[in-house]
This record gives C-alpha cells, structure tokens and sequence, in this order.
C-alpha cells in the first residue's frame, strides 16, 4: 500500500507549496538513482518520493487528495453509495418491502431485489461506465527537474533523465530555454487504468549560471577586457559570444564602461527575432608595471601641472 505522501516528504498536511517543493528537491537530489547505481532501495525511495510529489506539487490533485477523491498514487478513490443500508427495513426504524433500504446521494430508495441493488451500484458509480465496465482513468503526470549547462539552455541541446523506475527520457532542449521553464513529454509518466492515456513527464529545468555571460531576455551581456594603449589608439580584441569567439573594433579613445552592440548576436528562438549582445568595456592595467608607461604619464601629468602654475602666475 502506497504510503501517505506527506508522510513520504516529511512535512505537514497544511504545509505551503513552498515548502512542498523544497522538501521534494532535498529528499530527491539525496535518493536520486544516479548517486546510488545499482541501489534498489535508493530507487525504491527515490519513486515513492515522485509520486508524493506528483500529488502534493499539484494544487488541483493535492485538493482532491485532501477530500479523499484520490488515493496516495493519485488514482480515483471508488465511492459507497449506501449510508447505512439494513436488510428488511430502515435503520430508523422505518420498514421495508422485503428489500433493502438505502440512501442514494443523500435520498432514500428502496430495491426490491438484489439484481437492482448491484445494476445501481455498478451502472451509475464513480468509476465505472454501463454494463459494470471500468471508467478510463488517465495516468498521473510525473515530475522531474534537470539541471543544465547555460549554454546548452541558449543554443540547444539533447540530454537525458533518469526516471524513478530506473529507465530514461531524451530531452529535446529547444534554443532559448529559461531557467524554470518545463518542457512537457506527452504519454511518459505513469500508465493509464482500463485503457486510459498515460500520463505526461514535465521537466523543469535549472540553468547553471555562466561566469561570463548574463541573459536579459534574448539579449547577452558581457564584459570584456581592452588595454590602455586599446582604449586610446582604438584596436580589435577577440571576444566570446554563446556561439564562439568573434572579433571586436575599440575606437579610438574608447572610455572604460563604454557599451558596444552585436546585433543579433544573443539567443535565437524559433519565430523571434535574434537578441542581440552587449560588451562592456573595461580598460585593464598589465598586472607587471610598465616603466615606458608609467615614465610617459608622469611626464603629461607634471606638463599639465607646470602649465596651470603658469596661468596662475
């Protein structure tokens, strides 16, 4: 028997969804099969703790759970209809025809037979279809979070998850993906009940910061480091962008924190316009002073000194 899926992420029945979440993340990140290969209890935990949260990280199916309308692994609870049905009469002490007498959606009914008492009970019960045949019951939607690199998010890529059965998904990651953004995988969580679709796999994912680049939107910042004598003279420097490193003109007397635009050099999605990528530059010192240049700007800064003296004479 499934176990109560509070008591599987260790939290309280009216804990908030944050909390939900955090205690999911810590419980799968410590089970998850990839830490633990060849570990059947690690695999074991690491599915019940999916399930729970398939449950409780849904608000929808999290209410129904709480009003008892599914059970722990998210199915359809089946219902009783009678409420205190005697044979032969009414518990109140009303009797009956020889039948049974019963409440059905809060009103009193009496069967004459047993043949009725069952054609109601499977005919129009929760979970079941004319003629006694099971209700299709779609398959529960499973969770997983896949944590990948920056530029693997910006530019695409293909990565796989390890499911909590042990098995594995191939996920397509579409140019410009965001961190937080869920790619859903159509009919891969868990199987139907009496014929009924499977459920879906969402995948959220987790973009890895980058120690160069920042996204704004499809736009790409990043700093790049020029030379005094660039700054001044104007150069070219190489700098790298999310699809390989590139050349760059410095004008001429070029400040430091001046910002430069490559257009549509930032993400890329399908149907949108290209960002673009935004250089700031800053002029950077040689770490090992340079007596030529040291000796030159003293020279300018005594000229300028000795000649505001003279203006002042």
């Amino acid at each position: 028997m499934t176990r109560n899926p509070y008591e599987v992420l260790g939290v309280a029945k009216d804990a908030p969804a944050g909390d939900i979440k955090k205690a999911y993340r810590k419980l799968a990140k410590t089970h998850h099969p990839d830490l633990h290969p060849g570990d059947a209890e690690a695999e074991r935990r690491f599915k019940e703790i999916s399930q729970a949260y398939g449950v409780l990280g849904d608000e929808k199916k999290r209410a129904r759970f709480d009003k008892g309308e599914i059970d722990a692994d998210g199915n359809e609870r089946m219902t009783n209809p009678f409420h205190g049905g005697h044979p032969g009469g009414h518990p109140g002490g009303a009797g009956g025809s020889g039948g049974f007498h019963y409440t059905v959606n809060g009103e009193d009914a009496d069967l004459g037979d047993l043949g009725d008492l069952f054609s109601n009970l499977f005919g129009g019960g929760r979970g079941f279809g004319g003629g006694g045949r099971p209700h299709p019951i779609r398959g529960q939607d499973i969770r997983y979070e896949l944590a990948v690199d920056f530029l693997d998010a910006v530019n695409g890529a293909n990565r796989r998850v390890t499911m909590a059965d042990g098995g594995s998904l191939d996920v397509n990651l579409p140019k410009g993906l965001g961190d937080g953004q869920t790619i859903r995988l159509k009919g891969k969580g868990m199987a139907g009940m009496n014929g009924a679709p499977a459920g879906d796999a969402l995948v959220t994912v987790r973009v890895r910061p980058h120690p160069s680049f920042r996204r704004d939107g499809d736009d790409i910042h990043v700093t790049q480091a020029i030379s005094l004598a660039d700054a001044v003279l104007g150069g070219k420097v190489r700098v790298p962008t999310i699809s390989g490193e590139i050349s760059l003109k410095v004008p001429e007397n070029t400040s430091s924190g001046k910002v430069l635009r490559l257009k549509g050099k930032g993400i890329q999605r399908t149907g949108k316009r290209a960002g673009d990528q935004l250089v700031t530059l800053q002029i950077t010192l040689p770490k090992t002073p340079d007596p030529e240049l040291a000796a030159l700007l003293r020279r300018r800064r005594d000229g300028a000194s000795g000649g505001e003296k003279a203006r002042a004479a």
